[in-house]
């Protein structure tokens, strides 16, 4: 087969160089803006990717021109076959990553080093060991903790994702702040975004220019550094002069960051979605396994890619729940 990486360039020229695969739908946190209160349907076991398909699958994507590869969930090292999944990507030439709630990080270190993974993305949405337990409706904080400085001792690039709701943890955006002193981390403040079943309305949400609010009342101008964006950013980066590590705004709802957007997402079992917001799906994995080329597929899923948010261009119509009730909920996409 000729590598073609025309099949991941969209109509607005957007190149796709970075694919999220989530390798299943289970989570050890129930995490209320994530999975709906009464849960989610689970894909039947058989309809999702095999250790052999994610890597099939992933191979295709790495020789049409991605070179960057995130696993995501559910949880991923829920999944028995984890060591055996990475060990099997570590082998293309791309850069592997994960996201991860970090309760069972300390079992996979070594594997994790073994894999040549070396960025990891941690979900922590609070400080405050009670809070952690009312949102996620666990007590594993002192685990996610004592997990997070493990990595850090263990040399990982760790950036720590914050989902800010307001009422519960906007009081708290200075705290992860001042978190970045000591710590040589990257706190990303995401704006809470609309799924199914996360109830989400506008009102809950704190954007981007009330972070900046908190931030510019709490550190001089002077102490307040902006940094370069990495290319295809998702978060507008900052740094506390002094402090070991930064801070950025992911603000998918306020001020969109669609120009360059990069990213494709592949879900547990085996469906392209070529935007978060999208309700839009192409089965990759059932015509795969009928031994099918799948090319064509994925072409025609990034060609049909909105200029901006699966259509969605203003914050007005993402106000109106029409829109994107019946996409997935987030546990079921991948974060």
């Amino acid at each position: 087969m000729t590598p073609s990486k025309t099949i991941l360039t969209d109509d607005f020229g957007r190149k796709h160089n970075y694919l999220r695969i989530s390798l299943l739908e289970k989570c050890n946190l129930r995490c209320t803006y994530c999975m709906p209160a009464d849960g989610i349907a689970l894909s039947p076991k058989a309809s999702l990717m095999t250790a052999d398909e994610i890597f099939a699958l992933a191979q295709i994507f790495v020789e049409n021109g991605v070179d960057k590869i995130r696993l995501t969930g559910g949880e991923p090292l829920l999944r028995k076959d984890f060591p055996e999944i990475i060990s099997k990507l570590s082998t293309l030439k791309m850069s592997l990553s994960i996201t991860t709630n970090g309760i069972l990080i300390d079992r996979h270190i070594e594997a994790l080093k073994q894999a040549n993974i070396k960025k990891i993305n941690l979900s922590l949405d609070t400080l405050v060991a009670s809070k952690f337990h009312s949102v996620t409706l666990r007590d594993q904080f002192e685990k996610v903790i004592t997990n997070l400085h493990l990595l850090l001792n263990h040399d990982f690039t760790v950036k720590v994702n914050v989902v800010l709701m307001k009422g519960f943890n906007d009081n708290e955006i200075i705290d992860f702040i001042k978190l970045t002193q000591f710590l040589p981390i990257s706190v990303r403040f995401i704006e809470f975004m609309p799924f199914a079943g996360n109830e989400w309305d506008r009102s809950k949400m704190v954007s981007q220019n009330e972070i900046l609010s908190q931030v510019n009342d709490n550190f001089s101008s002077e102490e307040i550094q902006k940094l370069e964006d990495e290319k295809n950013f998702t978060a507008r980066t900052y740094r506390i002069k002094g402090f070991q590590g930064d801070f950025g705004i992911i603000s998918s709802i306020t001020n969109p960051f669609c120009d360059g957007c990069n990213r494709i997402r592949l879900t547990a079992n085996g469906k392209i979605k070529n935007c978060l917001f999208s309700n839009s799906e192409t089965d990759l994995l059932t015509p795969f396994r009928n031994g099918e080329s799948i090319e064509n597929l994925i072409s025609v899923s990034i060609k049909n890619k909105k200029k901006v948010r699966a259509g969605m261009v203003t914050i007005e119509e993402m106000d109106d729940p029409s829109l994107h009730f019946d996409n997935r909920s987030m546990i079921a996409i991948g974060g």
